[in-house]
């Protein structure tokens, strides 16, 4: 059984009558009345993480990964709250030393303040962090248009491939090497462009266990399907190189998640607007494909040809 089963089978119930809590299949918790908006995660070594190795880097990702569910309903974070579980060799005196220099960093770089948490001892590093914005509106999943077109910020596969470098399961040296390990510890958020994000957006969520996992989960209550164009994902100029150089395929890297890039849908009426919003804020956003109707089966198109989906699926908890 994996999470969103557990989920839906045994808590799913519980938010019945609770309409801030989204049936328990959105990004977020959202109270319409008091305008207060919540998400939280856990993040578990080894499991979200590479060992406890680079503490600075780690509480980075953590941090960064937390704010981008509210980034992606169009709400700014204002106030974290962090917990962790550690022991004498993980929680030593020079580790939260980094851990503290990590946090004024990103609380700086995206004006969030710390508002609690706890400490545990755990046989093993683990966190947890809620994070807390307002707002009179989200843009929730579920709410796609038919011909709307789909679109991602940045670029993906970086983390992936930083990943790959960290388990020594792919080697590189140099200036490259940093670049893809740095990918996957600090993320580049589209931290303002989420801020016009209401203007044009039907629907959106970030992009964290896998493009096609996350496309699917956005209309899992419609009856739509999508289309995406493997061509037309965007990919950096340093996995560009990467790709061609070692003879590898670019869906090897972009459908694996932890991007962290915002995955939406918006009106073909809205292309001039989301460029221009685009241009001024330095962002890149490219769009990858387009909504259908549900009588068209969701496809993966490499040129002519379709990709099975059940081979670029990510990543998901399986119990």
């Amino acid at each position: 059984m994996n999470e969103f089963k557990i989920i839906k089978n045994y808590f799913k119930i519980l938010a019945k009558k609770n309409p801030a809590a989204k049936k328990l299949n959105d990004d977020v918790f959202f109270d319409k009345k008091s305008g207060t908006v919540v998400s939280v995660d856990t993040y578990n070594s080894n499991i979200h993480f590479e060992g406890f190795k680079y503490p600075k880097f780690i509480i980075k990702k953590i941090i960064r990964s937390s704010l981008s569910d509210l980034l992606s309903k169009g709400v700014t974070p204002k106030y974290y709250f962090l917990s962790g579980g550690g022991n004498k060799n993980t929680f030593t005196k020079i580790n939260l030393s980094k851990i503290l220099k990590s946090l004024k960093e990103e609380q700086k770089k995206y004006s969030i303040k710390i508002g609690g948490g706890d400490t545990v001892y755990s046989k093993i590093p683990s966190f947890s962090v809620t994070v807390i914005g307002f707002s009179n509106k989200i843009i929730e999943r579920n709410n796609a248009k038919i011909n709307d077109d789909i679109y991602v910020t940045g670029n993906l596969g970086d983390s992936f491939l930083g990943l790959k470098i960290i388990q020594d399961k792919i080697n590189i040296k140099g200036v490259k090497k940093k670049y893809f390990i740095n990918k996957y510890y600090c993320p580049d958020l589209p931290f303002y462009f989420s801020k016009k994000l209401k203007s044009f957006a039907n629907t959106s969520i970030d992009i964290s266990d896998g493009l096609i996992s996350d496309m699917e989960r956005l209309i899992n209550n419609q009856s739509l399907s999508f289309e995406i164009n493997l061509n037309n994902i965007p990919i950096s100029k340093n996995l560009d190189i990467f790709i061609k150089k070692n003879n590898r395929s670019k869906k090897d890297f972009v459908f694996n998640g932890d991007d962290y890039q915002l995955l939406f849908t918006s009106s073909k009426k809205n292309r001039t607007l989301i460029k221009s919003i685009a241009k001024k804020m330095n962002q890149k956003v490219t769009i990858i494909g387009k909504i259908n109707n549900q009588n068209k089966k969701n496809l993966l198109k490499l040129d002519d040809k379709s990709l099975k989906l059940a081979n670029y699926k990510g990543y998901s908890h399986k119990f």
